[in-house]
């Protein structure tokens, strides 16, 4: 009996939160239509315009490709940030990586 009392329980929760979900999705879906309607708006004026060029020079810079690294760090921890100084560390920590002079050590048994 008490079995029972529990599934129905579960089940009145799982309605519920059917329920819950259907009206937040909605309501998402309702704010980003009107999100997108005011942002086409904008659009559509004369600022607007440097704003599709802000656009797309943001989605440009998320979809770089990470060959442009514009910093990493020293050996002293220190920032670099000019290419060659960077190539230039680069280029002594693989030397130091694949000639055997790194911290860690590979034991093989």
């Amino acid at each position: 009996m008490l079995h029972l009392a529990f599934a129905l329980q579960r089940e009145v929760r799982e309605a519920m939160y059917k329920a819950a979900k259907k009206l937040v999705k909605k309501a998402v879906t309702i704010a980003k239509n009107k999100a997108h309607e005011r942002l086409y708006k904008q659009l559509e004026t004369k600022e607007g315009e440097k704003d599709v060029f802000k656009l797309a020079r943001a989605r440009e810079k998320k979809s770089r490709d990470l060959r442009n690294v514009k910093c990493i760090k020293g050996e002293d921890g220190k920032l670099l940030v000019e290419e060659t100084k960077i190539r230039e560390r680069r280029r002594s920590y693989f030397s130091m990586l694949f000639n055997g002079e790194s911290e860690y050590s590979l034991c093989l048994v």
